[in-house]
């Protein structure tokens, strides 16, 4: 059962239209259920013309308003449609009145045994659902309380369902983005474009906030998306940044100026100071960065993942102490080298990932040859560096067996992963929340980074499967932080030098991963998430099927270790057909067995 709050000014217009024919003479003998008094008192009188007198009802609504005169709500009209699913069975007067009562008393604006509470009616003219509607103003002359109405509405209506065996909905637990409205699709449907303007915003922001480790990457991840972004400032703190809007280009309003959408406007968890605790490595709300392990990086990875860091640190600094500084603000091991004549002077560096009690260490001149010391001082000295900022510059830097390694190394991160999450099956599946939220970072970036729309539409929908019930921050474990991991590591690798196996073989482990949370969200009771995941399986499937799988209807053939290994080749392997010949390659003559000459 579903049921959806609208406001309005004006009492008369909306009684007319309910006991009206409808847009498309849809309505069926409209009639009073429930109200503050008994329905036969609030029933309008036919006239001897036949017409209905809604005269009396009218006032009755009225006179609260004219109580609180100005104090009213600037829409005091509270109307609420409650609709049952096709499936249902149809219910009786009785019923919906009794659902009519259960709402009003769990919005808190009409509580059982309140005789001074608003005044309400609720009108049926169809099998399938009511209409309720009350003026928000109480016959003692205060005005009720309607903050987060739409949240008790929901429970009103999962308490329903289970009186009356209705089909389950979700509940009202924030986890699910924020829908475009109807005038958003029908304005993106008149410019043209695929997704209203809320939808694509939300998916560059998840994206940018998935590949950032720090604020500043986040928003230069947004402008390299061509997004609009309006930092809001402080007018208190000496203008620090409190948060943010975006929109998209040529996405303007009546005015002529850009449609602005707040990070809160998009979903629950993209507020600023939300984003800022899940980059922070100890959880709490600073603008920090949380250091990227090492513990499920290949060597190559590792030095990949280091030399972009430091070559990054490096096009930001201007000194050496402001370079080494920026190291370990990335969540870099940083070791300096003194010079043995001046114990102030610092002579060279070598930095490391964070993996565990024995470090591996790089030195500036191992990562490579201009990433010396001495090399940087004299770029410093010389000339600035406008590097920052172009993500094309550090992608450039990586070797084709290096992006390879970055792939291979996220596909590891995301089995273990999946393998933590199924540990917490049996034991406690409210531990993979961290990892559950995780996962729509991995999903949005392994998109983005192959440019797949199969896997663009999983991420989409698995949206909801991500996010913990009202808005809740989880705590950092180690299978969410391999997630993280793998985002970062496919932000890093970007689209350049992709190959199938590479691909295939993270999809096959994302869809490993997205089917044991949808086992966790169905272990939580949690329907509606991990419905999410399941669509985003499917998603998954097809995208599986359309680099090397087999469809078969709806089923997908997962691709055999042989098949992966085939894929692996610069030609893959196929068998030649039959009456075919090889004119690539001489034909060779038979080998002879060979035999032991006699004595």
């Amino acid at each position: 059962m579903i049921a959806k709050v609208m406001r309005g000014e004006r009492v008369p217009g909306l009684i007319r239209y309910l006991y009206g024919p409808g847009r498309r003479n849809e309505h069926q003998d409209p009639h009073i259920v429930a109200g503050f008094d008994s329905p036969e008192a609030l029933e309008p009188l036919i006239g001897k013309d036949g017409k209905r007198d809604f005269r009396r009802l009218d006032a009755l609504m009225r006179q609260p308003l004219d109580l609180l005169g100005e104090r009213n709500h600037p829409k005091p009209v509270w109307h609420v449609a409650v609709r049952a699913h096709p499936d249902d069975p149809v219910l009786n007067d009785r019923q919906w009145a009794d659902i009519a009562n259960e709402i009003m008393d769990r919005t808190g604006l009409a509580p059982s045994g309140d005789d001074e509470a608003v005044r309400w009616f609720a009108v049926r003219h169809a099998d399938d659902h009511i209409h309720i509607v009350a003026t928000l103003a109480r016959q003692d002359g205060t005005r009720p309380s309607v903050w987060n109405d739409g949240y008790r509405l929901r429970a009103a209506c999962r308490v329903v369902e289970d009186r009356y065996r209705l089909r389950r909905t979700a509940p009202a637990d924030r986890t699910a983005a924020r829908r475009p409205k109807r005038a958003e699709i029908e304005k993106s449907e008149r410019a043209g474009r695929s997704e209203p303007a809320r939808s694509a915003l939300r998916r560059h922001v998840v994206t940018a906030a998935a590949g950032a480790r720090t604020e500043a990457e986040f928003f230069t991840a947004l402008a390299a998306e061509k997004v609009l972004v309006h930092k809001r400032r402080s007018e208190r703190d000496g203008g620090a940044v409190t948060g943010y809007a975006v929109a998209l280009p040529g996405d303007v309003g009546p005015s002529g100026r850009p449609v602005w959408f707040g990070g809160g406007k998009l979903a629950d968890d993209l507020t600023l100071p939300k984003l800022r605790r899940r980059w922070a490595s100890d959880g709490v709300d600073r603008p920090a960065s949380r250091p990227l392990s090492g513990r499920h990086l290949s060597a190559r990875t590792a030095r990949g993942v280091l030399r972009t860091t430091v070559r990054r640190a490096a096009d930001e600094a201007r000194s050496t102490h402001e370079f080494l500084d920026l190291l370990e603000q990335h969540g870099l091991l940083v070791r300096r080298r003194y010079s043995q004549l001046d114990s102030d002077q610092i002579t060279g560096y070598a930095v490391a990932l964070a993996e565990g009690e024995e470090p591996t260490w790089y030195s500036g001149g191992r990562l490579a040859d201009d990433l010396t010391l001495q090399r940087l001082q004299r770029r410093w000295e010389s000339f600035g560096s406008d590097a920052y900022g172009d993500p094309s510059v550090l992608l450039c830097d990586l070797t084709h067996e290096e992006r390879q390694a970055f792939y291979d190394d996220a596909a590891r991160a995301a089995a273990y992963a999946t393998s933590q999450i199924r540990r917490h099956l049996a034991t406690n599946p409210y531990a993979a929340e961290d990892a559950c939220w995780a996962a729509s970072d991995a999903l949005h970036v392994a998109a983005a980074a192959t440019g797949n729309p199969h896997l663009r539409r999983a991420a989409d929908s698995y949206d909801r499967a991500a996010r913990s019930p009202y808005s809740r921050t989880p705590r950092p474990r180690s299978e969410g932080n391999a997630l993280r991991t793998a985002a970062r590591l496919l932000t890093l690798a970007g689209t350049h030098d992709r190959t199938t196996v590479s691909i295939l073989v993270l999809v096959s482990r994302l869809i490993a991963l997205v089917d044991t949370i949808a086992q966790i969200r169905l272990l939580q009771q949690r329907q509606a998430q991990a419905d999410a995941a399941r669509r985003a399986k499917q998603h998954l499937d097809h995208a599986a099927a359309g680099h090397h799988g087999t469809l078969l209807g709806d089923r997908v053939v997962q691709p055999t270790q042989a098949q992966l290994a085939m894929a692996g080749f610069p030609n893959p392997w196929a068998p030649a057909p039959q009456g075919t010949q090889a004119s690539a390659a001489p034909s060779m003559p038979p080998r002879q067995p060979n035999r032991r000459r006699r004595p």
